[in-house]
């Protein structure tokens, strides 16, 4: 058996996962539905509780899928352009450049609606991003993989603050923009979801060719010139699909952590290092580990609801502290 069947298989599984925690996440919450609510509310029909409850989780496991596999797959391309495994879109700070841009728009520019939100927050991404990288370049070495961990990590807390006094004068989006910022899918309608898909389908289209680029940058640079490919070409197209997945997602669901952190390193210990195969199926196990942290924050603390920035993070704090461990007892 080659190698590439496991891999099939896997990815055989992690769909069935998916199609099976959809179910989960349309049948499970405060209100439990059978098939027929499930049936009737797919026909048009709103007129008892169990089929409105249908309507409204519809598009929320729309979106949790959709915002899952765009954080998964943005933290696989982050991980392979730094070549470090603590990479993240919360970590290296693109998130929370994505969210004190959207607030800005918010607190000093009135900007309402989602569509100024998604291109404000895709804008506070890449100037995030492009100000971490510039920062890890400094000095002896270039951008290595600590020195961008610890610029990411620093400019996140600054921008955290920057995020909390521009918040702090305005009572009156105060309020609001506190639970966006906890992250969530809650609320999702289809026509929220109709204005980022085209943004996460372009990202998602970006990514795809980045795959055989990010193999030969796993080589190392002097390799992978010798190879054909530039190294700077790589990271900038690999670091626009991942700025767009990150800005879209950040502006509909606010800052969700850990997922592009867990998903790709657990990704990369079951199926191996090949892109090829990391990206799509890093894509799909981030869309089940999202609507896996959704569904359970219904339920946890039944009548009411965790938001589901809440569960990542509790799932994903442990596991980057394990990380560290590992990583200096591999360096040791």
């Amino acid at each position: 058996m080659t190698i590439r069947h496991p891999r099939r298989i896997w990815l055989a599984v992690i769909l069935l996962v998916l199609a099976a925690l959809c179910v989960l996440s349309v049948v499970v919450g405060t209100r439990h539905v059978g098939m027929a609510d499930i049936l009737a509310a797919l026909s048009g029909g709103t007129q008892t509780m169990g089929q409105a409850a249908v309507a409204t989780r519809i598009p929320r496991t729309i979106l949790a899928v959709m915002a899952g596999a765009a954080l998964g797959l943005a933290g696989a391309i982050m991980q392979g352009v730094t070549r470090n495994p603590l990479a993240d879109p919360g970590i290296l700070g693109v998130n929370m450049g994505a969210s004190l841009a959207v607030v800005i728009g918010i607190a000093w520019f009135d900007m309402s609606s989602l569509a100024a939100y998604v291109w404000i927050a895709i804008l506070g991404a890449g100037v995030a991003a492009v100000s971490v990288y510039a920062i890890g370049s400094l000095g002896r070495g270039g951008a290595t993989p600590l020195k961008l961990a610890l610029a990411g990590a620093a400019t996140s807390v600054a921008l955290s603050s920057m995020v909390i006094a521009v918040v702090l004068p305005r009572n009156d989006i105060a309020g609001g923009v506190r639970a966006w910022q906890i992250g969530g899918v809650g609320g999702a309608t289809f026509d929220a979801i109709a204005q980022v898909a085209p943004l996460l389908a372009l990202g998602l289209l970006l990514a795809i060719p980045t795959a055989r680029r990010l193999n030969m940058l796993a080589l190392g640079e002097d390799l992978a010139r010798g190879l054909g490919e530039s190294p700077a070409v790589a990271r900038g197209l690999a670091a626009v699909s991942a700025i767009l997945l990150c800005g879209a997602t950040t502006a509909i669901c606010g800052p969700i952590g850990f997922v592009g952190l867990v998903v790709p390193h657990v990704c990369r210990l079951l199926f191996g290092v090949d892109h090829r195969w990391l990206l799509p199926l890093s894509a799909l196990t981030g869309a089940c580990l999202l609507l896996a942290a959704d569904t359970l924050g219904r339920i946890l603390i039944s009548p009411t609801e965790l938001p589901v920035g809440i569960v990542t993070a509790l799932i994903g704090a442990p596991f980057f502290i394990w990380i560290v461990r590992r990583q200096r007892i591999s360096a040791l």
